[in-house]
């Protein structure tokens, strides 16, 4: 198990090789064989993969920009079901960095996914979102808590 407490602040990357695959319903976004975890304290996991395992069909560029003090602009995506009928468009699901401070160069293009907006999964595990929309980190079976982003967490 892995406390999201002996995480470190600055954040770290974690190369892992899990499985991460992003759903929009029936459409398969991500299927990577890998993934870049940035840890960070009081916050779980989130998770990087590389470009080239999304599926850019079914993404366009959202208006959103964010700044990390510790990674630096982020550019935002949204999902856009094209070729569903039935599909909603889900503004900002997701988020990457083209241009990263260089201590995290190593995500750079690579892109995270809400799992508050979309169905999320490490190996075969579903993750949870954590609370709030502020923090897109995924919950999986080996991180507990308690986790920043709930309502009245923001200063912890």
């Amino acid at each position: 198990m892995e406390s999201v407490w002996d995480y470190p602040r600055p954040p770290r990357l974690d190369p892992v090789d899990w499985r991460i695959r992003v759903y929009h319903g029936e459409i398969l976004l991500v299927d990577a064989p890998n993934a870049v975890r940035v840890l960070e304290t009081s916050q779980p996991p989130a998770y990087y993969v590389d470009g080239r395992y999304v599926n850019h069909d079914h993404l366009r560029q959202s208006a959103m920009r964010t700044y990390c003090e510790w990674k630096g602009p982020a550019a935002y995506v949204d999902v856009v079901p094209n070729g569903d009928p039935n599909g909603a468009v889900v503004a900002d699901a997701g988020w990457y960095y083209p241009t990263p401070n260089q201590s995290f160069a190593a995500i750079t293009d690579h892109f995270a996914f809400y799992a508050q907006k979309l169905r999320c999964l490490v190996d075969d595990e579903e993750v949870d979102p954590n609370d709030g929309s502020f923090y897109g980190g995924w919950i999986t079976s080996n991180v507990t808590g308690p986790f920043k982003g709930a309502p009245g967490t923001m200063h912890w």
